[in-house]
Order: C-alpha cells, then sequence, then structure tokens
C-alpha cells in the first residue's frame, strides 16, 4: 500500500480529541474532515452500519450536551460543518470500527493515525499515573488546610469582635475606691 502524501499533523488529531460522558471521543465532523468525506456521507456508512457501533462505540450527543459543546467550542457563523444536528461521538474503539466502514486509502491511514495518537496518550497517563496520584493528594491536602486557616480567620473575628465589648472589671474591690 503507498504511503499517504498528505499527512495530517498529530497535534490537529489531539486537538480534535474531546472529553465528552467522561470518555475521549472524537466528533463526526472532524473525522469527516480528516478522512476528507462529508459529515453527511461519514453519519450515512454508520447508519448504514449500525450494528457495528454499539453504545460504548458510538454515541449521539444529547440535546445538552451538544449545546454545551457548542457553546464552548464554535467561534464562527461560517464553521457550519455538521452543527445543525447533533454530532457521533466515536470512541477509541468506534474509531477502529470506523477503518471497516469507510474503507478509502486515506482513511485507513488516517485512522492508524489516530489509533496510534490514542495509545500514546493511554501510555502517557500510565507512565505519569503516580505524578497524577500525588498532585491528588496534594490538592486534598490544601483543601484541608484551606478549611484549617478558614476556621482560624473565624475564631479569630470572633475574638476581636469579643475585644470590642466592654468588659466588667474583676478582682478585689477594696471599700472606699
Amino acid at each position: 500500500m503507498s504511503q499517504l502524501k498528505t499527512t495530517v499533523p498529530d497535534e490537529i488529531v489531539m486537538n480534535k480529541i474531546y472529553k465528552i460522558r467522561d470518555q475521549k471521543v472524537m466528533l463526526d465532523r472532524d473525522l469527516a474532515v480528516l478522512y476528507g468525506v462529508e459529515t453527511k456521507v461519514l453519519k450515512q456508512a454508520v447508519r448504514r452500519n449500525r450494528l457495528r457501533f454499539p453504545e460504548d462505540f458510538m454515541f449521539e450527543m444529547s440535546s445538552e450536551e451538544f449545546n454545551d459543546w457548542r457553546s464552548q467550542n464554535v467561534t464562527s457563523k461560517n464553521d457550519k460543518q455538521g452543527l445543525r444536528y447533533k454530532p457521533f461521538c466515536f470512541t477509541e474503539q468506534g474509531l477502529t470500527m470506523l477503518s471497516c466502514v469507510l474503507n478509502s486509502e486515506r482513511a485507513i491511514h488516517v485512522n492508524i493515525q489516530i489509533i496510534r495518537i490514542y495509545t500514546r496518550i493511554r501510555e502517557m497517563l500510565i507512565a505519569h499515573k503516580d505524578v497524577f496520584i500525588r498532585v491528588e493528594q496534594v490538592e486534598k491536602q490544601l483543601m484541608n488546610q484551606d478549611q484549617k486557616i478558614e476556621q482560624l480567620f473565624n475564631h479569630l473575628r470572633q475574638f476581636i469582635e469579643k475585644e470590642h465589648i466592654p468588659r466588667e472589671e474583676i478582682g478585689y474591690k477594696r471599700k472606699g475606691k
């Protein structure tokens, strides 16, 4: 098989990976651009092969997710590629299955590149797992310290407020004074 002349930079692919429903996914419109097909062609191919795409391979965004995603990620009114309809979100397994459905040489090469990127991301997360755990521990400690500091300031505030209230003198009282 000949090598694809136009490769897509890894950074572009990585910027098209979103986290939706706590899963790393790529959207139909982005994949269509990478594969060199129209979004509706990609969606038609998926619909014709629906049995290949169970919920853990591909899902359609809910209306709420779609509105949130649009407000966070789309800035141009001219950028309408597939934005009138809720996009399909493909997990790593769904991307692999897409290579069976879209059988062009470009789609195969881009799919291989995407799967390699997903693998590198997973390897990086595994390699730095201990760092992530330590960061999480430090965050918890800081939250505890924040609570303790807040409590300390509350006590100081109460002490200062009580200082302004005149207090009755205590001690021995002499007659005549």
